[in-house]
């Protein structure tokens, strides 16, 4: 087992939440909570999950690779998405993406030298009325990210002091 025992204790309490037969509806839960732990999901994650969910390999890692909120490659850090959906995309999502792969010398899919920051394109974070958008650790929403709030972000999880939420310095 990789996991610790405190995180397979939290991945039995998703798979109470579905019938005993099927133990793989909690697959999402799993992978969130071991990506939680490790960072990222390994290939041997994957398939420790895989057996304790009882469930073929190929059908996690089908899972992993088809959201975007899974990390199956090592990241940074922090993994920043930028909404680049088009509601976003033309409230300034485009612009704000370009202004971070500026400030941070990256591309999508790139992590810092210093292993600081990932950056990644993000589907719909069903925010657009507050575009541009940007989810860190697929946990805190930035909304009306300028290109002064993203100097902010960054600055602050720089310095990596208790993260606050985006939403209080919106306005």
């Amino acid at each position: 087992m990789l996991l610790s025992e405190q995180a397979y204790k939290k991945i039995d309490r998703e798979v109470g939440k579905f019938p005993a037969d099927q133990k793989q509806s909690a697959v999402m839960g799993a992978l969130a909570i071991a990506q939680d732990e490790k960072g990222w999901l390994s290939p041997e994650v994957l398939e420790d999950v895989a057996t304790y969910l009882e469930m073929p390999a190929i059908a996690v890692q089908e899972v992993a690779t088809f959201y975007t909120m899974y990390n199956v490659n090592p990241v940074g850090k922090f993994k920043i998405s930028v909404c680049t959906n088009l509601p976003c995309a033309l409230s300034g999502g485009e612009k704000a993406a370009h202004y971070l792969k500026q400030k941070l010398g990256i591309g999508y899919r790139e992590t810092t030298a210093d292993g600081k920051f990932t950056l990644q394109e993000g589907e719909c974070m069903g925010a657009c009325g507050d575009a541009p958008v940007m989810l860190v650790n697929n946990k805190r929403m930035c909304s009306w990210m300028s290109d002064d709030k993203i100097d902010a972000l960054i600055g602050e999880l720089s310095s990596e002091p208790s993260i606050a939420s985006c939403l209080e310095n919106a306005k």
